[in-house]
């Protein structure tokens, strides 16, 4: 290796940044809600869902469908829910809005979680990239719990 890719891989390394953005491995069978206070809701899916999956609700038929941090539509990477059950396109199904959720994923505590610019995935914040909207969906209370609480920025990553 040379010296100036040694150097640059070094700083990479230490700054914390990600080489490869991963999303989380969601396990759909194991994304349940952990407490009755949290909100949920039934709701009426414009698309195929999977339990886990971030998803915003389109102002034009009040649907929810999967979002995307990269989309060219400012809407749809407005995450306000996660799915709790999976459905097709025109069913119902139930959505967490807030509270704290099993994701059925393994997680870093303390770590918060942001959606992805892969429609419906969710995954650490380190790994945005340029261009994605920051829509921040919660953090990590234990290695298996998502503290939801969506804050969708509407600001890009430069």
């Amino acid at each position: 290796m040379r010296p100036i890719k040694l150097v640059f891989a070094l700083v990479f390394w230490f700054s914390g940044a990600s080489a490869f953005a991963a999303d989380l491995t969601i396990t759909a069978a194991n994304v349940k809600i952990v407490d009755n206070d949290s909100e949920n809701s039934r709701v009426r899916y414009g698309e195929a869902v999977t339990q886990g999956q971030a998803l915003y609700r389109k102002a034009s038929d009040g649907k929810y469908y999967k979002a995307d941090s990269d989309s060219a539509t400012l809407e749809n990477t407005q995450a306000s829910a996660i799915a709790l059950t999976p459905g097709a396109t025109n069913e119902y199904g139930y959505v967490i809005t807030e509270g704290l959720l099993s994701i059925g994923a393994t997680l870093t505590v303390g770590e918060i979680y942001v959606l992805s610019d892969t429609a419906g995935g969710v995954r650490p914040k380190g790994d945005n990239g340029s261009g994605d909207t920051v829509t921040i969906l919660g953090v990590a209370t234990t290695t298996s719990v998502l503290w939801l609480h969506p804050f969708a920025s509407g600001v890009d990553v430069p």
